[in-house]
């Protein structure tokens, strides 16, 4: 544990080339998230069947087109970076565990969301619709706190430990 010590601090550091683009890649993903989210808390605030069917529908689509997006970017931590920074810390507990964990709830999240919106009958009720844009917001919130870890945890540490020979294979594997 001592040698986590000082690897994360909150002092400003500069990112190498990969981490900083990892670190970009959050930019349009957390857009995409919060436009989605305001479409679901839009959906879950309509009073008409009809409308809220196709409210859900325009957030379906929105949520495979940000979960195209989305994929890339967490095939490239899970198998590029996670692997790199658990070398010299461990991924059975501590950040890597937290991160993979997360990533993992996300996409269950997403892929339910996409499930039961898939499956939703011309019968449904307006009951019915919005715990299926609660799995989509459950996926929203874990990325929100997910991607501030790693822009203030993970990338930092990763920064600190990576040699510099690490930092160029990661550049040409990302």
């Amino acid at each position: 544990m001592s040698q986590l010590c000082g690897l994360a601090g909150n002092e400003s550091i500069t990112l190498c080339a990969p981490l900083q683009k990892l670190k970009g890649e959050h930019i349009p993903l957390r857009k995409q998230m919060e436009n989605l989210y305001e479409m679901s808390i839009s959906m879950e605030e309509e009073k008409d069947i009809g409308a809220m069917k196709e409210k859900l529908l325009l957030l379906r689509n929105g949520v495979i087109n940000f979960v195209s997006h989305l994929d890339p970017h967490s095939e490239k931590e899970e198998g590029v970076l996670f692997p790199m920074v658990a070398n010299y810390i461990g991924k059975d507990f501590g950040p890597i565990f937290v991160m993979e964990y997360e990533h993992d709830q996300a996409k269950a999240n997403l892929k339910k969301f996409l499930e039961r919106s898939a499956a939703v009958e011309l019968d449904a009720t307006i009951t019915e619709l919005p715990p299926i844009a609660q799995l989509y917001n459950e996926a929203y919130h874990i990325l929100q706190g997910h991607f501030v870890k790693e822009e203030e945890i993970l990338f930092p540490m990763a920064e600190k430990l990576l040699t510099i020979e690490e930092k160029h294979r990661l550049e040409k594997l990302l």
